[in-house]
C-alpha cells in the first residue's frame, strides 16, 4: 500500500510538475507577445511582401506588397465609435497599422495591431462577447482604413470600406483585424464581414471582387507572424 500510495502520489506530482511548465510557457509567451510592438522590427510584424498561398476565391494565391505605415500610436480615430466602445475593456498599449495592396494594385487592405493592456482573463472575455452577440458581423463596428497620401491607399476612408475581420487572439493581449476596399476609391453602400464575403456562392460584390478574401487573408498571415514570433524563445522576457 505504501509503495502503491507513493507511486500515485510521485505520478500526481509529475504530472503538477509538467502542468505548471506548460502554463508558464503560455504565460512566456503571453507577455512577451505584450512588447513585441517595441522590440520587433516593423518589417517583421508587417512584412514588405505577404504571399497567401490559396488565400484568393477559389484557393488561387495571393501576394500583397506593402505600400505604408502609419506612425505608431493610440486608437482614438482608428475605429468606429461603438467599436472602440467596445474594445475600450481591454485598453489599448499601442496601435500598428500598415496597408497593402494586391499584385493588380486593384484593392488595398489595412491590417492593423491593437496592442492592449488586458491579461487573458480579459481578452477571454471580450473574445467570448464578440462570438456571443456577433460583433463582427456588425456593419456599424468598422475599423478603419489607413489612407496614406502618395499611395494607391490615398483614397481609401470610411466610405470605402467594403470588407473586414476583427479577431481577438486569447494567447496574447492583441486585436487582429484587416479592412478591404477598391482602390479606385470608389464608395460602398453596405460592407460586407470577410467570413461572409469569402463564403462559397456570396454574390455581392465585395463578395465577388475577393475583397473578403483580401481581407480575411492578410489578416490570418499577419496574425500567424505574430505568434510564431511571440514564441521565439528570443521574443520572451529574460
Amino acid at each position: 500500500m505504501v509503495l502503491g500510495l507513493g507511486l500515485v502520489v510521485g505520478a500526481a506530482t509529475g504530472s503538477w510538475l509538467a502542468g505548471d511548465a506548460a502554463g508558464a510557457g503560455e504565460r512566456s509567451a503571453y507577455t512577451a507577445a505584450a512588447g513585441l510592438w517595441h522590440s520587433v522590427p516593423v518589417d517583421q510584424l508587417f512584412p514588405p511582401t505577404v504571399t497567401g498561398r490559396g488565400a484568393g476565391p477559389g484557393g488561387a494565391d495571393r501576394t500583397w506588397t506593402r505600400i505604408a505605415v502609419a506612425p505608431d500610436g493610440g486608437c482614438a480615430d482608428a475605429f468606429d465609435p461603438l467599436l472602440r466602445q467596445v474594445l475600450a475593456p481591454v485598453g489599448c498599449s499601442r496601435l500598428l497599422r500598415a496597408t497593402y495592396t494586391d499584385a493588380t494594385q486593384s484593392y488595398v487592405t489595412t491590417v492593423g495591431l491593437l496592442f492592449t493592456t488586458a491579461d487573458p482573463a480579459a481578452m477571454r472575455a471580450l473574445d467570448t462577447r464578440f462570438d456571443k452577440e456577433g460583433l463582427a458581423r456588425r456593419t456599424d463596428l468598422l475599423p478603419r482604413p489607413y489612407a496614406a497620401p502618395g499611395t494607391a491607399a490615398a483614397g481609401f476612408g470610411d466610405r470605402q470600406r467594403a470588407s473586414w475581420t476583427v479577431s481577438v487572439l486569447t494567447d496574447a493581449p492583441v486585436v487582429v483585424y484587416a479592412v478591404s476596399g477598391w482602390a479606385d476609391g470608389r464608395t460602398v453602400a453596405v460592407p460586407q464581414p470577410a467570413a461572409e464575403a469569402a463564403a462559397t456562392g456570396a454574390t455581392t460584390a465585395p463578395a465577388q471582387a475577393g475583397l473578403g478574401n483580401e481581407a480575411k487573408g492578410l489578416a490570418d498571415r499577419v496574425e500567424r507572424g505574430l505568434r510564431t514570433t511571440a514564441a521565439s524563445p528570443s521574443a520572451r522576457p529574460s
